[in-house]
């Protein structure tokens, strides 16, 4: 019962307080005990992927919504749906175990019409679910402006991103290449029973075949591997970094590509890594530290340079630029859920903003690496094709065959070999 009140409560905070689950879980979870905490991962995580998809079959079963302080219990009812209709949880179990919930969220007089809701799923599934998935936006799960960008942007590929953003993410890892080589850590795996599988592209990443804890992996301690992305490993890679280069990293938090520049090339001059939030850059200084590395991490604003940074040009620049993040929503569902449609604009505007900053602070001949983890183009290829037409010594560096000034960059969509979707664009000063 705690498991399921506990995620109602979390579900409710989400939805209705526009709080993130990345910084509620941290919260919860030490409050539960080990053998329930995957459960509870589970509940939040599944509900918030299909929000609007099991909001709408439960309005289906209601009279009225439940709204004000009786929020939790409706967020509750649909944590009892996604029990029912996406897990192996046995059916009286999820019923009795969601109905009882009810007492610890302070609705008991509630019991009832939760145990009818649940049970009505249980008879008319089929029915309650044809009549829901008539709507793209309610079957695929997603706010409908979102659904529309991407109809526009990918008009033959938007169900398939769609669908991926509702998939279950793979565990990549980042092989430190100062230690090993991504063979010789393949075998360290397989050594220890653990099946992998490199990626095409990205010459440090392994896909783990399940999920599993960090503490398996041989030498996650003394930094022989990380956790990231496939898809996010590639900006090392694009980045290029040489011998006696100074580097800036912007928006550098967590520092997982950070960590990355290092590895890959550790005679830097200096990396200087560079995010707003304080909080977040301590996770840095943490992930150089296990893996034993060393960056200047400083705090500030990236749009404005001038007031952290005065020890002279960089020979490259990484820009992670903020982004809406609707690239990885299959790993942060409450993406769909928190984003707004005129985050968009704002954001592509702070884009802009710190592109042109930064490029004063590049070198003539420097490299400037552009990325984001999202898919819509007002923040990717519209927003490079402009950076090209208002700068005169920017030129394209092209990555593929297709990436012109005309379509610039390289966009990797979710779930294509995998990986998460990202952003790239290689930009060069001219001399």
């Amino acid at each position: 019962m705690k498991t399921r009140a506990t995620a109602a409560k979390i579900v409710h905070q989400v939805i209705n307080q526009g709080q993130s689950l990345s910084s509620l879980l941290p919260l919860y979870l030490p409050q539960m005990a080990p053998k329930d905490r995957g459960l509870l991962q589970e509940l939040c995580f599944g509900t918030l992927r299909w929000y609007s998809r099991l909001d709408a079959i439960g309005k289906q079963l209601m009279e009225k919504p439940l709204k004000g302080k009786y929020q939790p219990i409706h967020a509750l009812i649909l944590v009892g749906i996604y029990q029912l209709l996406y897990t192996r949880v046995p059916g009286h179990a999820a019923l009795s175990e969601t109905v009882g919930a009810c007492k610890l969220l302070k609705g008991e007089a509630f019991k009832g019409m939760v145990n009818g809701v649940l049970r009505n799923v249980q008879r008319r599934q089929t029915e309650l679910e044809a009549k829901v998935d008539q709507l793209p936006q309610l079957r695929l799960a997603h706010p409908n402006w979102l659904v529309k960008r991407l109809q526009r942007a990918y008009p033959d590929q938007w169900q398939t991103v769609l669908e991926a953003n509702n998939s279950h993410p793979p565990m990549w890892i980042r092989v430190n290449t100062r230690h090993h080589s991504r063979e010789q850590y393949l075998a360290r795996l397989q050594e220890a029973g653990i099946s992998a599988h490199p990626d095409d592209q990205a010459d440090s990443a392994l896909r783990l075949e399940k999920p599993l804890d960090v503490a398996l992996l041989p030498g996650f301690e003394q930094g022989h591997s990380s956790v990231q992305d496939a898809a996010a490993q590639m900006a090392a890679q694009l980045l290029e970094a040489a011998p006696n280069e100074l580097i800036l990293d912007a928006c550098a938090a967590p520092g997982g590509k950070t960590a990355h520049i290092l590895e890959r090339q550790p005679a830097l001059s200096r990396l200087v890594a560079v995010d707003l939030d304080a909080d977040r850059l301590e996770r840095v200084r943490q992930n150089l530290s296990r893996i034993g590395l060393d960056a200047s991490v400083l705090q500030g604003d990236a749009s404005r340079p001038q007031d952290w940074w005065q020890d002279g040009l960089f020979d490259r620049i990484l820009l992670d630029a903020p982004c809406s993040a609707t690239g990885v929503i299959r790993r942060h569902p409450d993406i769909k859920w928190l984003r707004r449609p005129d985050d968009i604009a704002q954001l592509a505007a702070l884009q802009r903003q710190i592109l042109d900053a930064l490029w004063a602070q590049l070198k003539p001949g420097g490299t400037l690496l552009y990325a984001t983890c999202s898919i819509l183009p007002d923040e990717n290829a519209t927003q490079i094709r402009a950076f090209l037409e208002r700068t005169a010594d920017a030129m394209l560096v092209p990555l593929h065959q297709a990436d012109t000034i005309e379509t610039p960059g390289w966009q990797l969509l979710p779930g294509s070999e995998q990986r998460d979707g990202f952003y790239y664009a290689k930009l060069s000063k001219k001399p």
